[in-house]
């Protein structure tokens, strides 16, 4: 068995990485995506079909060439659960099983996958005990997950070298999960109780996943993303980083600086192609969204040039 691994080996750590969201597992959006070597950021759902009740898993796909992180489409899950109420699959949430999700996990060739998570924004999670039970959840979820990839590397140990066996099942993305800065805290704690049960086979997280940060305001004392962000930074382990899902095109230049944050990913030229089509009459064709995808990356990454008066904010001690 290989031993000391880490989750995350791919993300740079030279620069901020912002993944653009394609929502499907292949097609033209992949395909621009590729041709303008934009890192992307591809949920599962794209994979799932309802009707057979199994992930498609293409043998060929553009999306194969593009350097794309896999979601694990845990907001999309729990709106089908809200509508339609228990599910199959992991936590009754889900519709996909534990060794269904890691099977796809480790079948796409994404650079790196995150572990399965229960959101918390307030038009999902209506209560603190909710948002208890999903942080709790959250952290069930990720030893789930674990116990799966350690059982296959076992399998796969038994005819393959530990090199061989680290690249056919790797350790996901943890993920925490709140509201408020203090709910993240607590979701880091626990998710570290978890981690730690499995050293020395894991290394320390080197990229951590922060949920529920979309259309999350900026500066609120207790449930802005830069208090949340201040909150984290000094109680992360020694060497990992954050990538945020969803942040919002205007919170980059606040993020630029923070060397302690790796990656963040975004859908929002697509919802902004969507309302600019509609406002003005036409179809929102692929074509459409592959320009609005280029320009929100232009935009984003203006964003995070460097400014006058930038400086890095480094580490607590």
């Amino acid at each position: 068995m290989p031993l000391g691994l880490i989750n995350a080996p791919f993300e740079p750590t030279d620069r901020f990485v912002m993944r653009v969201g394609i929502p499907h597992r292949g097609g033209s959006l992949a395909f621009h995506a590729f041709n303008e070597e934009y890192p992307a950021m591809v949920s599962a759902s794209a994979f799932w079909s309802a009707r057979s009740g199994a992930f498609c898993i293409p043998r060929a796909t553009n999306l194969y060439e593009v350097d794309f992180a896999l979601d694990s489409a845990g907001f999309t899950a729990m709106r089908l659960w809200k509508s339609k109420g228990k599910q199959p699959g992991m936590a009754g949430v889900f519709p996909w099983t534990y060794a269904q999700y890691v099977e796809l996990a480790c079948s796409v060739g994404a650079s790196w996958w995150a572990q399965p998570d229960l959101c918390c924004e307030p038009e999902i999670a209506g209560s603190e005990d909710e948002v208890d039970y999903r942080i709790r959840a959250t952290a069930t979820l990720l030893e789930g997950v674990l116990r799966i990839v350690y059982a296959w590397q076992n399998e796969l140990a038994k005819t393959s070298t530990p090199g061989v066996v680290a690249n056919l099942a790797p350790p996901p993305v943890p993920v925490i999960q709140g509201w408020t800065a203090d709910h993240y805290l607590r979701s880091l704690d626990l998710l570290l109780q978890v981690w730690h049960r499995w050293k020395p086979w894991l290394a320390a997280p080197a990229l951590i996943g922060v949920g529920s940060v979309c259309r999350r305001h900026l500066h609120h004392p207790n449930h802005g993303l830069l208090a949340v962000l201040g909150r984290l930074e000094g109680a992360l382990p020694s060497g990992s980083r954050l990538h945020l899902f969803g942040v919002k095109g205007a919170s980059l230049e606040h993020l630029k600086m923070r060397e302690w944050i790796a990656s963040a990913d975004s859908m929002a030229y697509d919802d902004g192609a969507r309302r600019q089509a509609w406002a003005q009459g036409h179809s929102n064709t692929v074509d459409h969204r592959s320009r609005a995808m280029s320009r929100w990356v232009r935009s984003a990454s203006d964003r995070l040039l460097p400014a006058k008066g930038d400086q890095f904010l480094l580490r607590f001690a």
